[in-house]
């Protein structure tokens, strides 16, 4: 029977865990249908093992956050049951052993093993469900059109800022699924066209994680480092409709300053309106929603206000995938003064050793002497 030990963590929220989990501790969860970003935050944060309140696969939608989890190796304990977020405290040493929690040589809570075999029969059951899924997702996002209408028609009065946007690109990074590989694919366009570098929330740490320090950072302020928030870049809280910036606090709390955006919607969302309407001639994006299993992977309604957010833009946003297919570095001076300096030396080497060139050679470093009067 495999026995797992670890600190634990202890989170309603998975992305919470971020910026305080280490390798070898257990995450205890309550994230019903867990979703591949948060799981990609577990798998790089090496946890020893999940412990998840709530069904990781609730057959909703089929969500591929456990899998990632598995696949990495990571033991994944569900349906345990909400009372444990009680039973458990942040730091407390805990004890998997088989489907038993063991905390102070005690029994606690039990739940179920999920295995690879289990996950996958669970996602097949759940695919039946995906043509409901969209209809609830139809109906929502027609509701918000007739609640937020502006928000297609209006221009959306933004902030000031000291980052200038317009006529540049500028580049929104959320830590979703494949920013890493978006990343990489495009760090060329990034070094010769150098966007303006937005970060929202975590997508602030992504950016520094590449060397690359962002002009601007934009979100509920939940899931970004304080060092990334201290780096010097322009700060723009996210405001709800009812006025409130829950991440403001946060923010004056290390001394800086912000400004406050109030939209509907998803801080992915204003991140977006704000560099459309300030003029930014193309948007880029990395990590973000772009489909339906993304928006469905969210599991919120709010959802709907990205799909509409989209829609407002239009042309002017491309996705990193199509950016890295498109743009083709060209060589500049640097690099074909190397490249005929590489392809030269060879050539000249092989000159040097026939005899007529070297006698060559000597007159004219004669001729020269001569009228230099050396």
């Amino acid at each position: 029977m495999l026995s797992i030990t670890g600190k634990a963590r202890v989170d309603k929220k998975t992305k919470n865990l971020a910026g305080r989990f280490q390798r070898g501790e257990i995450a205890v969860i309550d994230h019903a249908d867990l979703d591949s970003t948060c799981a990609r935050i577990l798998v790089e944060r090496h946890a020893a093992a999940v412990i998840n309140a709530s069904p990781s696969i609730s057959g909703r939608y089929p969500n591929t956050g456990p899998g990632i989890v598995l696949a990495a190796g990571i033991p994944i304990l569900d349906g345990v049951g909400s009372e444990i977020m009680a039973d458990i405290s942040e730091g407390d040493e805990l004890r998997i052993e088989g489907d038993s929690i063991w905390k102070n040589g005690t029994v606690i809570a039990s739940g179920t093993r999920l295995t690879m075999d289990k996950a996958a029969e669970l996602m097949e059951a759940s695919r039946s469900n995906l043509a409901s899924e969209l209809g609830k997702f139809a109906q929502n996002t027609l509701k918000f059109i007739e609640e937020e209408k502006f928000l297609i028609l209006d221009p959306v009065v933004v902030p000031e800022l000291r980052t200038k946007l317009a006529g540049r690109h500028a580049l929104i990074v959320v830590r979703g699924e494949g920013y890493k590989e978006d990343l990489a694919a495009i760090k060329s366009y990034l070094q010769d066209v150098r966007p303006v570098l937005i970060g929202v929330d975590g997508g602030a740490d992504a950016l520094l994680e590449y060397g690359f320090k962002p002009h601007l950072i934009v979100g509920d302020m939940d899931s970004v480092s304080d060092e990334a928030l201290s780096c010097g870049a322009e700060i723009v809280v996210h405001a709800y409709g009812n006025g409130k910036a829950p991440g403001l606090e946060r923010v004056k709390s290390l001394g800086l300053h912000a400004e406050v955006f109030p939209i509907q919607g998803t801080s992915e969302d204003m991140a977006m309106l704000l560099a459309y309407e300030k003029g930014a001639d193309l948007i880029v994006a990395v990590g973000t929603h772009s489909n339906l299993m993304d928006f469905l992977d969210k599991g919120r309604a709010g959802m709907a206000s990205t799909f509409l957010t989209r829609l407002k833009i239009g042309s002017k946003l491309m996705d990193a995938k199509g950016v890295s297919r498109l743009y083709r570095r060209t060589a500049g001076a640097k690099e074909l003064l190397i490249l005929i300096a590489a392809a030269a030396a060879p050539v000249l080497v092989i000159a040097y050793q026939s005899p007529a060139v070297r006698t060559w050679g000597g007159l004219v470093f004669f001729k020269v002497r001569r009228l230099l009067g050396m």
